[in-house]
């Protein structure tokens, strides 16, 4: 016997494609009857439809007192309505396939759906539902209240958590609501009952001072005839528009240890506040913001992580907190939160700390180089079509925009606008975000270890809390 011959026929190696240029979608606006203002988005096999909506309810709008109302509000929304005990509403949703969550923040308060495409009247119905008649049952209220307050030692035992209540206490006057906790504390939350939860609701919850995004696969949807006998239906006074406090803070550079005896790692968190996106520096500060710490390959990740082995990771960042106009007597309207996180070993903090403020002064004195700026606008804009693959990512973007009082297309010319924004822009940019004078350094951790190596930095003037 002998072996033959064998061949294989090998199929022909697939050849990339010509690259399809891409944008973030484009959303349609309209206004029901009843002053809705609704944003749709039609996303062809997106089987799931997301569906966002924006209350304008802020947290400044909380009575005296009463800090995190709105949340417990938020909560409540879907804890029984005029039709449903809490239970049967949960189980209606579950039948939908559906999942409703909320939460209230500065700008206002958001609801987020998702649902088969299939079942999107029917979840429309309960959303709408839960937005017309809301029961607040006394005992459905209390519940919510008792379970923030277990939330708080919870939070107030976490590092980064801490790390943050302290920086807004720091950085905002005690009159502003930025300085205290977005979900209110203990004392203000026991305050909270069911009348103080619907007196919010009334004065606040109303179509006309209300949108509603919907993004997912429309096609064979008579959307306009599903929101018209399901949100449409929701009715209120007309909105009235409400003036907004300027934001100011104190930026002065200095240093707040909140001791924790014998924590064997100091969380970092270093900011100070600054311009909100209807400034137009902000995409340069994105940029130049990623190449300080947006990613593993960020300046500071290759020094403190790669080099000097002190952490996992630190992350610098811009965070909206209100939006508004760019300026007003006193103060902005509008401001983000810069900053910096991160966690080290207890030992190493002051060294960490010292390197940290090193590498923002070499960046001012040296700047960027052209390789971090591109490999910066490849992750940033390069990867955006994956990181809008999705209804819900899509449906909370636009969100953002309406609560920041963006115009629909902002998040498109965001991305153009990143790509052309060149090297000494962006170097101009995040050296301006993070002057090193200019910055309130709070550290969790064990005073009697980090006390010493912090102050002999003198990077500031160090003050110790208790955690």
């Amino acid at each position: 016997m002998t072996d033959a011959a064998v061949t294989m026929d090998l199929h022909p190696q697939p050849q990339p494609g010509e690259a399809k240029p891409w944008a973030f979608p484009a959303p349609g606006r309209g206004t029901l009857g009843n002053g809705l203002t609704v944003l749709r988005c039609d996303r062809p096999g997106q089987q799931v439809v997301a569906v966002e909506i924006f209350l304008d309810a802020p947290l400044d709008a909380e009575p005296e007192g009463l800090d995190g109302v709105a949340t417990i509000m938020a909560r409540a929304l879907s804890e029984g309505t005029d039709k449903h005990s809490a239970e049967e509403f949960a189980a209606e949703l579950e039948r939908c396939g559906a999942t409703l969550d909320s939460h209230a923040d500065h700008p206002g308060v958001r609801l987020s759906l998702e649902v088969p495409v299939s079942r999107l009247p029917k979840a429309l119905g309960l959303l709408a539902e839960a937005l017309r008649a809301p029961l607040f049952a006394d005992g459905e209220v209390e519940r919510l209240v008792r379970n923030r307050l277990d939330e708080i030692p919870h939070e107030t035992a976490n590092p980064a958590r801490r790390a943050a209540k302290e920086l807004s206490r720091q950085l905002f006057p005690a009159s502003s609501r930025m300085s205290r906790p977005r979900q209110g504390t203990e004392e203000t939350v026991e305050r909270i009952d069911s009348a103080a939860v619907r007196a919010f609701y009334e004065a606040h919850v109303r179509p006309a001072a209300a949108t509603a995004v919907v993004v997912g696969d429309l096609e064979g949807v008579d959307l306009d005839a599903v929101l018209a006998d399901t949100l449409g239906a929701w009715t209120g006074d007309s909105a009235e528009s409400r003036p907004m406090p300027p934001i100011t803070g104190d930026d002065t550079g200095r240093v707040v240890i909140v001791d924790r005896p014998g924590a064997v790692q100091t969380q970092l968190l270093i900011g100070r506040i600054g311009p909100d996106r209807h400034d137009r520096v902000w995409p340069a500060q994105v940029l130049g913001t990623y190449c300080l710490g947006g990613t593993l390959t960020s300046r500071l990740d290759r020094v403190l992580r790669e080099e000097k082995g002190y952490t996992y990771g630190v992350r610098a960042f811009g965070q909206v907190l209100r939006s508004g106009a760019p300026a007003a007597p006193g103060g902005a309207t509008g401001a983000s939160m810069l900053a910096i996180s991160g966690s080290v070993d207890t030992p190493h903090t002051g060294p960490a700390l010292d390197d940290l403020f090193t590498v923002l002064r070499t960046l001012a004195a040296e700047g960027l180089t052209d390789a971090e700026r591109d490999v910066a606008v490849q992750n940033l804009v390069g990867v955006a079509p994956l990181k809008y693959e999705t209804a819900a990512s899509v449906a909370g973007t636009l969100a953002d925009q309406v609560e920041q009082g963006l115009p629909d297309d902002y998040q498109a010319r965001l991305y153009a606008r990143l790509a052309g924004t060149g090297t000494v822009e962006a170097t101009a940019a995040v050296v301006s975000a993070f002057p090193v004078d200019r910055l309130v350094t709070v550290l969790v951790g064990d005073a009697s270890e980090i006390e010493e190596p912090v102050r002999a930095l003198d990077i500031g003037e160090v003050t110790v809390v208790t955690g």
